[in-house]
């Protein structure tokens, strides 16, 4: 089995790279969500934008057949 890393089409609040981490990782989208919040606040917020947008700009959509 092929596991792939996407953007989340239905679990998504901005982009979709937090619910597409949950899917990835089969855990609850909130839960990465908060994670994020933390690291983002503990990095003085500017740290965990510049890594949002990366990975909204590296993980690709999924693809629609």
């Amino acid at each position: 089995m092929n596991k792939r890393l996407y953007l989340s089409d239905s679990d998504k609040k901005v982009a979709g790279v937090c619910g597409g981490l949950a899917e990835y990782f089969f855990v609850d989208s909130n839960l990465i969500r908060l994670l994020f919040a933390v690291v983002t606040l503990l990095t003085h917020v500017m740290g965990g934008i510049i890594v949002y947008a990366i990975a909204w700009a590296v993980i690709p959509r999924r693809p629609k057949f």
